[in-house]
């Protein structure tokens, strides 16, 4: 028990640690909130969408997708355009933030853009799908909800853990000078990733 535990909890950190879109708008949110509990629903909202995409995966999506390469293709594509797009809008709230504009997200948009973030961002889906849904394989019964749990486990403490980070941060930024860098860095990452993820297509790799 305490092999499988330490498989999920290694394999759940090494997947969740990379800097992604989903990690930064939740330390976004953390760092722009005025209280913590302010950023409570892109965490909550990050967690269930975690929760439920491990779930779908160790019960068997992971088999269905991976044995239709086009479904792949088709998440790929969608995830570039999705993260192309969420590279212009945190761009854009690099602008807003220097103006003044902390983009502090009201309880909605919050969970609109966490939505967003865990079910559109193709990293997110292939990691819990070809990874972590394809790893669960070996387990049966009673070794593969632990194995389950303990992955979803990982994604809450790590999202609670990115917001309070991002809280402690934006107190130490009373002047409001690190969140436009800190976006534009960001918007530089997302990008980074959509041209990554978009190189083999045009390059005619697949």
């Amino acid at each position: 028990m305490v092999g499988i535990i330490m498989h999920a909890l290694l394999l759940a950190l090494g997947l969740i640690l990379p800097l992604g879109v989903q990690n930064i708008f939740i330390f976004q949110q953390g760092m722009v909130q005025r209280r913590f509990w302010r950023a409570l629903p892109a965490v909550i909202t990050a967690g269930i969408c975690d929760t439920l995409l491990i779930s779908l995966a160790v019960g068997g999506v992971s088999l269905l997708v991976l044995g239709l390469p086009w479904i792949k293709h088709v998440l790929m594509i969608g995830g570039i355009v999705f993260l192309l797009y969420m590279g212009y809008i945190t761009w854009r709230s690099s602008i807003q933030a220097e103006q003044g504009n902390r983009n502090a997200l009201s309880i909605r948009k919050q969970i609109v853009f966490a939505l967003s973030v865990s079910l559109l961002n193709p990293h997110a889906l292939l990691d819990t799908i070809g990874v972590i849904g394809i790893s669960s394989l070996p387990y049966e019964g009673s070794d593969k909800f632990v194995f389950t749990i303990t992955c979803i486990i990982v994604s809450w403490v790590w999202f609670v853990g990115l917001a309070v980070s991002g809280h402690w941060v934006g107190r130490l930024d009373q002047s409001g000078k690190w969140l436009p860098l800190l976006n534009k860095c960001s918007a530089l990452m997302i990008w980074g990733i959509a041209l990554f993820l978009l190189y083999p297509y045009v390059f005619g790799a697949f």
